[in-house]
């Protein structure tokens, strides 16, 4: 899938709605979509409890809070890319407070270039996790078979008397002869003998 291709769904935490108002065409002109937007942090927690945002904006301060635990917390519990814009003058004592969490910040005012570059750097970070994301899954999946395969041997062991040797080769001789993978043989031997 080319770049062009991806969509990124998008949270905007706003209290000015001539900010999101201003994004929201240069989001969609980068692929976002959908784009949620909320006026205060508590709605903005409301609505990431419910779904998942590739992308959250805040633009600080918001009515109830600037932002920053929420900002921070978003990147340490989800892959979320996370923008947090601040006032020019307060932005590098905001920038230091967050960037070791891996949230972005800028400096407000923003143009539209500086806007479409940080959006361009949210990318590439999801992107990123997305590729751990799968790297992760698939030492899960991996991890999840050696506990089935285990859990067969054991039972081999058990109700066959088989040595855990034999039980291993037996689970591979099975899988070679049926054409079926390890983790297969092993459900239908925990099937059999649970």
């Amino acid at each position: 899938m080319s770049f062009q291709e991806r969509t990124y769904s998008v949270l905007i935490a706003s209290a000015s709605s001539k900010f999101t108002d201003a994004v929201s065409p240069l989001l969609s002109a980068f692929g976002c979509g959908p784009v949620s937007c909320v006026s205060d942090l508590s709605s903005a927690k409301r609505l990431r409890n419910e779904q998942f945002f590739d992308f959250v904006i805040i633009n600080s301060p918001l009515p109830d809070d600037q932002g920053i635990r929420f900002a921070i917390d978003l990147c340490r519990e989800t892959p979320s890319s996370v923008l947090l814009l601040a006032a020019g003058e307060i932005h590098e004592q905001i920038r230091d407070k967050v960037i070791d969490h891996g949230v972005f910040t800028l400096p407000k005012p923003v143009g539209k270039t500086t806007f479409t570059i940080a959006l361009g750097w949210m990318a590439a970070s999801r992107e990123r996790t997305r590729r751990t994301e799968k790297k992760t899954l698939s030492v899960e999946e991996k991890m999840e078979e050696i506990r089935l395969v285990n859990r067969a041997k054991w039972l081999l062991i058990r109700e066959l008397k088989m040595e855990e040797p034999e039980a291993h080769r037996y689970i591979e001789k099975q899988a070679m002869d049926r054409s079926l993978s390890k983790r297969a043989i092993a459900t239908q031997i925990i099937q059999m003998y649970s």
